[in-house]
């Protein structure tokens, strides 16, 4: 392959790639074969070739791809304060999120739950776990 060949911009190789297997898949429609499913799924990159085609676009996903590190970044410090506020919300709340099965809004503790004949059951939404 010489220095300007078609294959060297890894946007054509996207390119053929995506007009291979379409033209595989069109090649082989009438056998039923399992794994040939897999390149019918491939069927959702087509729209990917018009990026090959578009400057701009090129631009606008190169620094998306560019940018992927300093999100994950952010993401991981968004995941800390989250963490903070989880494990402060365990320590405010679990334990407390408890209601009776038995007349829900009279009785609000459980051992007058339980001597009523109700059972003392945890909600569905409660602070016990971070997650």
């Amino acid at each position: 392959m010489d220095q300007g060949s078609y294959i060297r911009d890894a946007w054509n190789q996207l390119d053929f790639f995506i007009v291979t297997t379409s033209i595989l898949d069109l090649a082989m429609e009438n056998m039923e074969i399992p794994a040939l499913k897999i390149l019918r799924l491939l069927r959702t990159l087509r729209p990917l070739r018009v990026i090959s085609h578009n400057v701009a676009m090129k631009l606008i996903v190169a620094s998306l791809f560019e940018s992927v590190g300093a999100i994950f970044n952010v993401v991981i410090v968004v995941v800390c304060v989250w963490l903070m506020f989880a494990i402060f919300a365990i320590n405010m709340f679990a334990g407390k999120m408890f209601y009776c099965s038995y007349e829900k809004y009279i009785y609000h503790e459980k051992y007058t739950c339980n001597v009523a004949g109700g059972s003392w059951v945890r909600n569905n939404s409660n602070y016990d776990t971070i997650l």
